[in-house]
């Protein structure tokens, strides 16, 4: 059977091709609301479906968004792609994923492959951005929007959190408890990073500790942000003599691996060791006991950079947009914490 084309579609609904391609792509010029149903009505018809590649090509764009992540198996960043996948539906686009497991050569290979695939934008999770990626983006002046991260390495309008507010915010309710002090699980990097949120999380913590007039030296141990390195970081720090009477994570992942290791030194949480997290996935509610934690706007966010990556206007020079999003964080207190 030979394929179904557009001038199949336009001979059979009388009218011309340039008008069956403004019914099908809702634009660019309106189509009268008669002469619409007869060019649905063939479409139905004939099975005609359109060749997507083919409108890519005559566009120059897809109806694609890439997103890079640092590693979606991880419960914030499945959370927040899912979000994103939704937002794009609902605007018609279908979403593209890359995981780059933090590794900087990889994060440049999925921007060259998806830029490549003419995306009608890129929306970026990054991990200390590095000048490489930054100048792929700038080489294909494309249009990015920074989700969760800020990296210094390029200035483009991005949508985050109120990362150092909201964990200064868990810290300082850690301490309305009355523990002597509040230690903090950052991620494994010695220097902070501009624009990271575990990096925020840490300075947030230290702030809401200085403020207190509480020192912090050598109360600030490193993990990866999953709960398995967590876990046997914190199996080292639990069986020690300096255990701490609390401990705020940079991620509810870390604290998950902090309560498993707490559980297996029958380490009584919140009676004898108090914790909280930061993000608020939804496996927090179930953790025993539920952890308090820090909640994200991650639906609003998703939504903000998918309508961000589609606008137009984004990269106009001398545009007057707003560069930075930031959406507020709130205290999330269940049982790990001592509330009740």
């Amino acid at each position: 059977m030979a394929k179904v084309t557009r001038d199949d579609v336009a001979r059979l609904a009388g009218t011309s091709t340039a008008v069956v391609s403004y019914v099908i792509n809702n634009g660019p010029r309106p189509v009268a609301p008669a002469t619409r149903e007869r060019v649905l009505a063939a479409i139905k018809e004939l099975g005609y479906r359109p060749d997507r590649v083919a409108q890519a090509m005559a566009s120059r764009r897809t109806d694609l968004i890439g997103m890079i992540v640092p590693d979606a198996r991880q419960p914030f960043f499945g959370e927040m792609t899912h979000a994103v996948e939704q937002a794009a539906a609902e605007r018609g686009k279908m979403v593209l994923v890359g995981n780059t497991d933090y590794v900087a050569e990889r994060e440049v290979h999925y921007l060259r492959a998806f830029l490549g695939m003419r995306v009608s934008g890129l929306i970026l999770v990054s991990h200390a951005l590095n000048d490489n990626a930054a100048a792929e983006i700038e080489a294909w002046d494309a249009r990015v929007v920074l989700l969760h991260e800020r990296p210094e390495a390029i200035d483009d309008v991005a949508v985050v959190t109120d990362d150092v507010g909201g964990a200064k915010l868990a810290v300082q309710h850690l301490l309305s408890h009355g523990y002597e002090y509040v230690a903090c699980m950052g991620g494994i990097a010695e220097t902070p990073l501009v624009g990271d949120p575990v990096s925020d999380h840490v300075e947030g913590w230290r702030r809401a500790m200085d403020e207190a007039g509480i020192p912090t030296e050598g109360r600030l141990f490193h993990a990866l942000y999953n709960r398995y390195d967590a876990y046997q970081t914190a199996l080292e720090l639990l069986s020690g003599p300096a255990r701490p009477p609390a401990i705020f994570c940079s991620t509810d992942d870390q604290a998950i691996g902090v309560l498993r290791a707490a559980r297996e030194l029958r380490i009584e949480v919140p009676g004898e060791l108090a914790v909280a997290g930061f993000d608020d996935v939804k496996e927090a509610a179930l953790t025993d006991p539920p952890l308090t934690t820090i909640a994200t706007d991650r639906t609003g966010m998703a939504r903000a950079a998918v309508d961000l990556v589609l606008d137009d206007g984004i990269r106009v020079p001398g545009s007057r947009r707003e560069r930075v999003k930031l959406f507020p964080s709130k205290l999330v207190a269940r049982r790990s914490c001592g509330c009740v």
